[in-house]
């Protein structure tokens, strides 16, 4: 077995595209390539799974111990050849001062080199310094390579790796040129999701095919297996026990944002999940309660209106007492209206208010929460972590609706308060995340037990 951790000087210098298209050249090679992505994102793990043909796993301090880190990717890692993990941002960046949340932090966490993905537009020679820099902030971490991207050409090139063999000891282990094939288009969250392009793996057979021939894939592999076995952890079992009840999950192109953890966790809760198209299916599947996740539903709100049926279905549901819980875009669809780009559909209604999208975020980054005493299930009395990342904002609701939580940190629904309680439904902006600390699956399938038992 063996690790690398993928990151960069900054965000936005094409770490995502390269470590898909090395995932995918690995796999080319026969390779059992695991995948995972430090940080809540939903959107890059799609990719990344897509690419490895295996299930990408989240690695976030914000939300996980030191341990649960280091035994969710033990865990993951047992049978594969080669582990990538693909940083957020900059190397050293993050919210602590002190680098604890920081990509470093992770990969001296988990005893990996790391290899840097730099985007050399507008760089020669100052390359060095930067390199240089990187290396003596932090001296314990081992930063294995270097990726060149967005190299301008063969001069530009003979520049770059000149000037790094001169003046430091880091090898140059690929230099990407500027391919149009290396390009994915972007929306306001980040990547177009994978789950909405028609040719995902055309497109990732294409960026392959870049990786393997402007990337070193022989050092790459020789640079990750400088992992130790002995920090190599033993795997985890996972218990999944006989499913009692069902609960139903939006899978398509308006929602797929999902945490593979929390996908698990239901399955260890004892619940089924049957998966249905929010803009095909005329109806909900067989089921005792819902759970509708986040996505694009402002990317397909005509589709999604013009499934009256499915609307009305939902509406009836959630006004018979179903229990349900939704998050981001899941409390949109369930809003009276959405509303963007000076376009306005009807969705489910249940939600007494309107969605507007917003030109710029109206809630971003971690966020953390505590329990009003009116939930409709009980979490853990201490702050629960979480976070959000939504352009949207409910509006011309009532202002003595009942919460389930305060938001000590965030916006929420209303930059106080989030986790709106209507009959048996608890929705929100804020997304939740199941982990050692905090079994919110646990205490919801619960909450529907209770429900249907009555």
């Amino acid at each position: 077995m063996s690790g690398l951790f993928i990151s960069a000087a900054h965000k936005s210098s094409g770490k995502t595209v390269v470590t898909l298209g090395l995932a995918r050249a690995l796999k080319n090679r026969k390779l059992t390539v695991q995948t995972y992505k430090k940080g809540p994102d939903y959107i890059d793990p799609m990719w990344l799974t897509a690419a490895s043909h295996a299930t990408c796993f989240n690695l976030d301090f914000h939300t996980m111990g030191h341990s649960e880190i280091k035994d969710v990717y033990a865990q993951h890692n047992q049978h594969a050849e080669i582990s990538l993990i693909e940083g957020n941002k900059g190397l050293y960046d993050g919210v602590d001062l002190k680098g604890g949340d920081s990509n470093a932090a992770m990969a001296r966490l988990l005893g990996l080199p790391v290899l840097l993905v730099i985007d050399t537009r507008g760089m020669t020679r100052g390359i060095v310094p930067l390199i240089l820099g990187y290396q003596a902030f932090d001296p314990a971490i081992d930063i294995a390579g270097v990726l060149l991207n967005q190299v301008g050409g063969p001069r530009h090139q003979q520049k770059l790796i000149s000037a790094l063999e001169h003046y430091t000891d880091v090898p140059v282990l690929g230099s990407i040129g500027r391919h149009s094939e290396m390009q994915i288009c972007e929306r306001h969250l980040g990547l177009i999701p994978a789950n909405e392009i028609s040719d995902v793996h055309k497109k990732i057979d294409d960026v392959a095919t870049i990786i393997e021939h402007d990337v070193d894939l022989n050092r790459v592999i020789e640079t990750a297996h400088l992992i130790s076995p002995s920090k190599i952890m033993p795997r985890l079992p996972i218990s999944i026990r006989k499913p009692d009840i069902r609960i139903a999950v939006p899978r398509d192109k308006a929602f797929g944002f999902y945490y593979p953890d929390d996908i698990t966790a239901f399955l260890n809760a004892g619940a089924e999940l049957v998966f249905f198209d929010s803009l095909k299916d005329p109806q909900l599947p067989v089921c005792d309660g819902l759970f509708i996740g986040g996505g694009f539903p402002e990317m397909h709100m005509q589709e999604l209106h013009n499934n009256q049926y499915l609307r009305q279905d939902i509406f009836q549901k959630l006004q018979n007492g179903m229990p349900a819980y939704a998050e981001c875009g899941g409390l949109m669809y369930l809003s009276q209206s959405l509303t963007w780009q000076n376009k306005t559909y009807d969705m489910v209604g249940f939600v007494p208010g309107d969605t507007v999208m917003h030109d710029k975020p109206i809630g971003r980054g971690y966020v953390k929460i505590s329990e009003t005493g009116d939930g409709l299930w009980q979490h853990t009395n201490a702050l629960i972590p979480a976070h959000e990342f939504h352009y949207a904002s409910l509006q011309n609701i009532s202002s003595d609706m009942t919460y389930a939580y305060d938001v000590i940190r965030g916006h929420g629904i209303d930059g106080h308060h989030d986790g709106l309680i209507l009959n048996n439904l608890t929705a929100g902006f804020i997304h939740q995340r199941s982990t050692r600390s905090h079994h919110w699956v646990q205490q919801f399938t619960d909450f529907v037990r209770l429900k249907i038992s009555i």
